[in-house]
């Protein structure tokens, strides 16, 4: 088995956090993403979609799309439990992370991919006009999750899951993509603070 990593990007540390989470240890291989490596001919056998996380099984199998792979180890090792335990639990856990990933991460990321100078060669075409428009939908969510966090812990409830990682790795986006913290979001600093502290945030 091995995971094609691709260092600072979002996707591949999505995975890195849930399996530093879950105490899994698996092999890697970069992907030099600056450098284009995902769009070349080796790589685009493993995935014809040039896209990085990428998990290749002992049989040759392989897995892509970073929630698929982390779900993946889920069920080879359910303890802890980041997707949710019993049928309600797992479905807000599930909601919460996709509602961050649809309103929040893909936001943030087109916000990134289409006004910052370092994805000209990347996204093409870049379209600035919807990199600014995605700034006002990021801002909405975030003041929208600051409600929410004012009565639980963490994104999905009061265990940490799969959603406060997406969260994570969102908001850390934010800092890349040029958006700013709005101030007044206290719930939000809080909870950001304390998974960051997670060892896992680090990896």
């Amino acid at each position: 088995m091995k995971l094609y990593d691709g260092g600072r990007a979002p996707n591949p540390r999505r995975v890195r956090i849930f399996l530093a989470e879950k105490g899994i240890k698996v092999p890697t291989e970069q992907v030099d993403l600056g450098a284009l490596q995902q769009k070349s001919d080796a790589y685009k056998v493993i995935n014809p979609l040039q896209r990085v996380p990428a998990l290749v099984l002992d049989d040759g199998g392989v897995i892509t799309e970073s929630i698929a792979i982390c779900r993946y180890f889920e069920a080879l090792q359910p303890d802890p439990s980041l997707f949710g335990q019993g049928a309600r639990q797992a479905a807000v856990v599930e909601m919460w992370n996709r509602r961050v990933e649809f309103h929040l991460f893909a936001n943030v990321t087109a916000v990134f991919r289409h006004l910052h100078p370092a994805m000209k060669e990347m996204e093409q075409p870049q379209v600035a006009a919807w990199g600014e428009a995605n700034k006002p939908r990021v801002m909405g969510f975030l003041d929208l999750l600051d409600k929410e966090l004012k009565g639980r812990r963490f994104i999905a409830g009061d265990d940490y899951s799969v959603a406060d990682i997406t969260g994570l790795v969102s908001v850390d986006f934010m800092k890349p993509a040029k958006l700013t913290m709005p101030p007044d979001l206290s719930n939000v600093a809080r909870w950001h603070t304390e998974v960051s502290g997670r060892p896992s945030a680090l990896a």
